[in-house]
């Protein structure tokens, strides 16, 4: 920089070499020792003393040497500097200063070029340790569902085999088609909505065929194709809930499920009955809420807002989701 700026003005080779490239070499072997050597060894392992102490050591010794350099091969720039320092010119306790701080730049620009380099290399590992964390946690949740789902199926299925074997068999089939689309589409991280409102219409017939005709089950997708890809099987398990603690064997029950869309908003809304379980009943995990809860802060966490309530004796689960 400083050969830079003084561009154009007329420079003795002399002046030249003790004023700018010799500093210059001395510059770049600070920089370059500090870059590739003391500030790993040193700095980095919080040795502040033995770092500064080093660095110290180096640029006084250039200071002297530059000193004698110019004393042995510049003699004459040595005498136009006494001329000028005893004209009123900067005295040589300033120069030095100034020298001083002329070796301090390539110390700390190599210190700040090294620890943005440490602090992007650390803050992409560290968002890949994230990733890998999210991921893992994310099919741990997805393995979790896809046996309880199974579980619950199977209770479903198991108290129809008495009643209606018919029923059972036709049953199986169903399941065998959901428990497909279970393994082999829902790995994927997005499927289209499509894709998971015909899943839902399929497990929804499948529990009609185990209720008694007390129970009235309405629902309202979206019939045409949205266009929209969301994280596959975060409603069933509002749905399975609502079938589990919606229906009564002696009383009517009414479970109401709704789909909307606006854009890339998906409002999911699900009513029923509430008939909780009693204390003893040990049926199912009660993985289902807690499992879409934890997904969602994984999958959607500033992009969601689930909330549940009981009003007028019947549960209302509403699940709004913002989609890419």
């Amino acid at each position: 920089m400083p050969y830079l700026l003084s561009y154009g003005q007329t420079q003795e080779i002399n002046r030249l070499i003790a004023h700018f490239w010799i500093p210059l070499v001395f510059s770049a072997i600070i920089f370059y020792l500090n870059y590739f050597i003391l500030i790993d060894k040193f700095l980095f392992p919080k040795k502040m003393v033995q770092f500064i102490i080093i660095n110290a050591v180096i640029i006084i010794g250039f200071l002297f040497l530059k000193e004698y350099i110019e004393d042995t091969y510049f003699t004459d720039l040595i005498k136009k500097r006494s001329d000028e320092t005893n004209n009123g010119r900067p005295l040589f306790k300033m120069f030095v200063y100034i020298q001083i701080l002329s070796y301090m730049a390539p110390l700390l620009f190599s210190i700040a070029i090294k620890s943005t380099k440490r602090w992007v290399k650390t803050e992409a590992e560290r968002k890949e340790a994230i990733n890998i964390k999210l991921k893992s946690e994310l099919q741990h949740l997805h393995y979790q569902l896809q046996p309880h789902f199974f579980f619950n199926s199977l209770n479903n299925i198991y108290a129809m085999v008495d009643i209606s074997p018919d029923e059972a068999k036709k049953s199986i089939h169903s399941l065998s088609k959901l428990m497909r689309y279970m393994l082999y589409e829902t790995n994927e991280e997005l499927v289209s909505l499509s894709k998971e409102i015909d899943f839902m219409k399929k497990y929804i017939d499948l529990m009609k065929l185990r209720v008694s005709d007390k129970t009235k089950v309405n629902y309202n997708f979206p019939s045409e194709e949205t266009g929209i890809k969301i994280a596959p099987l975060l409603f069933i398990s509002l749905i399975e809930n609502a079938f589990k603690h919606g229906v009564s064997a002696s009383k009517p029950s009414t479970i109401d499920i709704q789909m909307t869309y606006h854009e890339k908003t998906v409002l999911f809304t699900i009513e029923n009955d509430n008939f909780p379980k009693k204390t003893e009943d040990k049926s199912g995990s009660g993985i289902g809420i807690p499992n879409i809860e934890k997904r969602l802060e994984l999958l959607y966490p500033t992009k969601n807002a689930f909330k549940t309530f009981v009003k007028n004796d019947r549960f209302v689960a509403q699940l709004e989701i913002e989609t890419n």
